[in-house]
């Protein structure tokens, strides 16, 4: 059985969400931010060379990062579902999205956040192109949310487990007002309405507020 080592509010709850979605039996192993410096506490950082979440054990199989943890289990334990296949008319959508989310959308939010943290606007042209780069990320997804209910399309898939990561709880570190984004904004209600993703987020997070407006 795999074993999901979750770090509080991270990536970690992807892993959870597709498990739950899935209905597949897992262990849950929570680890909770050092109160300070609210990074993983030691204990987590040991699990994997490069001390982030998500980390997932199966037997002797040590696994990290979102992406690959999902490919994995959908391919060995899931018999391909939430995932599209070649042969579907979205699957190319499909892929865009599922790699879209850390492939470009979470660095742009990490870079609002260093000059959250910094405290400063940016100085010059460089640095103010790599902040617009997050607005036009988000424009993006608000396209898209208004040409399908999902990511992928019609039907829900682990690109939308992929994606809901940055739309709501990295809003925790670096707010965004939603109100230019109606088609996020009803995305975000429709997930928030799934039973798995309810119950994930209940296991992983208990005490952290949902971002679903």
């Amino acid at each position: 059985m795999i074993t999901i080592h979750h770090l509080g509010v991270s990536q970690s709850e992807r892993i959870i969400w597709l498990f739950e979605e899935l209905d597949l039996p897992y262990t849950l192993v929570r680890y909770d931010r050092d109160p300070e410096t609210r990074l993983a506490p030691a204990a987590y950082k040991a699990l994997h060379p490069m001390g982030t979440a998500p980390v997932v054990t199966d037997d002797a199989l040590l696994l990290s990062e979102s992406a690959a943890i999902i490919e994995y289990v959908i391919a060995k334990y899931a018999g391909g579902r939430l995932a599209l296949t070649p042969q579907d008319p979205n699957f190319a959508a499909y892929l865009y999205w599922f790699h879209f989310a850390n492939g470009s959308m979470l660095p742009a939010q990490l870079v609002d956040l260093t000059y959250l943290l910094c405290g400063s606007p940016p100085q010059d042209g460089t640095m103010r192109g790599f902040r617009a780069r997050s607005t036009l990320a988000w424009q993006q997804v608000e396209k898209r949310l208004g040409e399908a209910p999902y990511f992928a399309g019609e039907q829900f898939s682990a690109a939308d487990i992929m994606m809901m990561f940055s739309l709501s709880t990295v809003r925790l570190f670096v707010p965004v007002d939603l109100a230019p984004f109606p088609n996020i904004r009803s995305y975000l209600q429709r997930i928030g309405e799934r039973p798995a993703y309810r119950r994930a987020m209940a296991k992983g997070d208990p005490d952290m507020p949902l971002q679903l407006s």
